[in-house]
């Protein structure tokens, strides 16, 4: 099966080992054919996934034009690991929606060359292994007060409270605080953040020169600006605070790098905002989703709690119970399979570049996205039922390396997995030992913003074990 890497950034501890996916003979081949001048523009605005799945289905490696842009996209997890790993070397970051830029600034998630590689010598060690270990407790002890306003029969708005809970816990491992100010000005800013970065992404705004005014982009500037607020007094705080905080803040606020040279205050918010998004908004998705997998699917709900009482019995679990939860790390990833909160990478060839094989002319961009690959049938059997035993470290599948990346990979992997794994882990654990949600009948859809969220409220009775 596939294998985390046991690093820094890996969500680590599994058994197994991953099937390398082997070398494959590549073809360019043309995709679905454009509109003069706004190419597959349109049709990829309209439903972004549906039409990557689209793409999919033309071949491993497709020709198609965004806008007046050539692109390719890749559906072969060799191509797909290529991409990843060659990025900082032969790929480079493609521009950057004004929305985007907006609220993210020039963060590690961003930045590129010596610059990101500066920052993220500077960010890793908030983030690694043994400082996420210290965050543990915290995450626990935040799921059980929210369990403990929970009742049998109780009615639940499951979007709602799984992200004032992560709020909650973000706001007290980032910034170290914990008033309702904080984290509703923050949460508020961020819902309108993450709406017009999604809707500028796959709309008209896509194209539009950064000088033309819209409302969206109003509305953008309005949210980071109190971002900025929150953080700038958050941090003012810090610097006039006496003692040692175990927050990720304070650990940014005296990280230096190899010169001596401490984050600008600019680079402190920057850095600020790219863990607050990463500890909340992508934590908070996945759990909504697996909330409602699991409400759908008796036998892997009924795995999972087993899984709970036997290794927690009465008790709340720890940092140490993450490594002996595999069925709930099995819903966690096969939730992220199905749902991903990240949904799309791509990268802009460079100087001798190639994929497969397949030369990539120089400004090419290169797409691929994990919502495709991951319900790809080749690397997923029966890939639209939610499995999570596919993820068993003893019995389950053999999965290509690269076919499962919700993370991203390659030396720009997510610095944030570990924490976002152990904190959806943990979370989980604490609820789904007390109570089943009974997620309201009917589908949910989603919608592809800045992360993948579901296109309608997600209403659920609680039910007590």
């Amino acid at each position: 099966m596939s294998r985390d890497r046991d690093t820094d950034t890996g969500t680590g501890g599994d058994s197994g080992t991953a099937a390398v996916a082997g070398p494959r003979v590549h073809t360019l081949v043309p995709g679905p054919s454009g509109w003069p001048l706004l190419g597959n523009l349109p049709r990829f605005a309209k439903d972004p996934l549906a039409f990557f799945e689209q793409l999919r289905g033309h071949g491993d490696m497709v020709s198609w034009r965004f806008g007046r842009n050539p692109c390719v996209f890749l559906s072969d997890p060799a191509c797909i690991g290529e991409l990843l790993t060659e990025t900082e070397r032969t790929f480079a970051q493609p521009a950057l929606g004004i929305a985007f830029r907006t609220v993210m600034g020039n963060g590690v998630v961003v930045a590129w060359g010596a610059d990101w590689r500066r920052k993220r010598s500077l960010v890793q060690p908030s983030v690694r292994p043994r400082q996420v270990k210290s965050y543990a407790s915290t995450m626990a002890a935040c799921a059980v007060e929210l369990a403990d306003t929970w009742a049998d029969g109780a009615r639940v708005d499951v979007r709602r409270e799984m992200a004032a809970l992560t709020q909650r816990i973000a706001v007290r491992t980032i910034f170290g605080v914990d008033t309702p100010a904080d984290a509703d000005a923050m949460g508020r800013a961020m819902d309108v953040a993450q709406q017009e970065i999604g809707k500028e992404f796959s709309g008209i705004g896509a194209v539009l020169p950064d000088w033309v005014p819209t409302p969206g982009r109003r509305r953008i500037r309005k949210a980071a600006a109190v971002i900025d607020a929150e953080v700038a007094r958050v941090v003012a705080r810090h610097r006039d605070g006496d003692g040692e905080r175990p927050d990720l803040l304070s650990r940014l606020l005296t990280a230096v790098d190899e010169t001596g040279a401490h984050l600008t205050d600019e680079e402190i918010r920057d850095e600020t905002v790219t863990l607050y998004i990463g500890g909340h908004e992508t934590t908070s998705s996945t759990l909504v989703w697996a909330w409602y997998l699991l409400s759908r699917s008796p036998r892997a709900r009924a795995a999972l709690t087993e899984e709970l009482d036997r290794v927690l019995g009465e008790r709340e679990p720890g940092f140490d119970d993450y490594a002996r939860l595999t069925r709930t790390q099995s819903v966690v990833k096969e939730t992220l399979r199905l749902y991903p909160t990240i949904w799309l990478v791509t990268g802009v060839a460079g100087e001798g570049a190639r994929i497969g094989g397949v030369p990539m002319p120089e400004g090419t961009r290169v797409w691929t996205s994990q919502w495709s690959t991951q319900r790809d049938p080749r690397w997923f059997p029966d890939p639209e039922t939610f499995r999570p035993e596919r993820w068993d470290p003893v019995d389950g599948d053999e999965i290509a390396e690269y076919a499962w990346f919700p993370f991203g990979g390659g030396p720009r992997v997510c610095l944030g997995t570990r924490f976002a794994m152990v904190e959806a882990v943990l979370v989980l654990a604490v609820l789904a030992r007390r109570f089943d949600l009974d997620v309201d009948p009917g589908d949910i859809g989603h919608v592809p913003s800045l992360t993948l969220q579901p296109d309608r409220d997600v209403t659920a009775t609680v039910r007590a074990r």
